[in-house]
């Protein structure tokens, strides 16, 4: 580089197409040298994951197809288009149409930013050049915390009890019987207590460890249980999962655990395996297990279809909210942290943290005589 001009950066179309190659087909040739520039730019610039690259190659592929148009002649109108076919003739949710407008919208950053050079190399070849066809008119918002599937929903208080009582009773019959399900049966029974006791994803259940439950000073009553440190919270594309540290605020639940913990999982005879939940086999419980477990119960006592291990999540947000909770202390507990509230969770000091928890585990501890059948 004798004449001082900056090397191009991965992605750029100097390194993605040869200087003074003719291409046989050289729309395709160049759309396609698009698509590895983008993906290298993510890989390496963004360091995403292959799974989340190869999706949005996907996507891209089909709004090109829905367009018949190269991304130099994309406008905002086939932006437009395409969201009213995906909403009217496939019913996709508008979580899924997010991720479309997103991909769409890093696609249009990538090709007309200047560091890359796709412009300039759209302006010879074919004499136009990409433009960004996402804006806010024809995008969908980001309005709420949740836009899962409108079906689903939290547990009533006594369809709650009602599976838990269920999953108490799974215990016995196995103990009774002698049967090698047991030991699983009661880890099955006392995870499914935790998703609701501590409001968290089942992934999140999946990957907890011994050593994520610690003391809380606030709380000294529950020892080691005062507080879960959750290490594998949802992640954002791009990013590390986030961690959060969860107050433990239903002391049943903490009996619960603790009972687990001293009882029962020295039994699996895995003394130095870290994970919480481990199997009969000696390793880490797995998501579809827990999908597979709470069907068969959920099925066997006639509980509605649109009920899910998900659902243990909501019904912790919506009971501790109902029996008097904050909903700034019961969202930063569940870790929702949204871009349209994050505001709200960092105006919170750890002082008011403190105080809606002492609430927050007063109230349980009056409703504990209730709900302790639970185990």
């Amino acid at each position: 580089m004798s004449n001082g001009a900056r090397p191009p950066i991965v992605g750029a179309a100097r390194l993605e197409l040869l200087d003074g190659v003719a291409l046989l087909r050289p729309d395709d040739a160049v759309f396609e040298a698009m698509l590895s520039g983008f993906a290298k730019q993510q890989r390496g610039g963004r360091r995403l994951d292959r799974k989340t690259i190869k999706g949005r190659d996907g996507q891209l592929r089909r709004f090109a197809r829905f367009t018949n148009e190269y991304p130099w002649n994309w406008t905002a109108s086939h932006m437009d288009e395409w969201m009213v076919s995906l909403i009217s003739e496939k019913g996709i949710a508008h979580s899924t149409l997010r991720s479309y407008q997103l991909t769409v919208r890093l696609f249009c950053n990538f090709l007309t930013s200047p560091a890359y050079e796709w412009a300039a190399e759209c302006e010879k070849r074919f004499g136009t050049h990409p433009v960004q066809i996402c804006h806010e008119w024809n995008t969908v918002q980001h309005l709420t915390d949740y836009e899962g599937q409108g079906e689903r929903r939290p547990f009533t208080r006594e369809e709650l009890q009602k599976f838990f009582d269920y999953c108490d009773d799974r215990i016995d019959v196995a103990a009774r019987s002698r049967r090698k399900g047991a030991l699983a049966a009661y880890r099955d029974a006392t995870l499914f207590k935790v998703l609701y006791g501590w409001g968290l994803r089942r992934n999140e259940g999946c990957k907890l460890d011994l050593v994520d439950f610690h003391r809380n000073a606030a709380a000294p009553e529950l020892g080691r249980y005062g507080m879960l440190q959750v290490r594998w919270g949802k992640a954002t594309k791009g990013s590390p999962p986030r961690r959060r540290n969860v107050a433990s605020v239903m002391p049943w639940t903490v009996e619960a655990v603790e009972d687990y913990v001293v009882n029962i999982r020295p039994r699996f005879g895995v003394p130095d395996h870290p994970a919480l939940w481990v199997t009969e086999r000696g390793g880490r419980l797995q998501p579809r297990e827990v999908n597979d477990r709470f069907t068969t119960y959920r099925d066997a006592i006639g509980l509605a279809p649109e009920l899910t291990p998900h659902s243990l999540r909501h019904s912790h947000v919506t009971h501790q909210i109902e029996d008097g909770g904050d909903p700034k202390f019961v969202q930063d507990q569940v870790g929702h942290r949204y871009a349209s509230t994050t505001a709200i969770y960092t105006a919170v000091s750890g002082d008011f943290m403190n105080t809606m928890m002492r609430k927050a585990l007063d109230r349980a501890f009056e409703r504990d005589s209730d709900m302790g059948d639970t185990g």
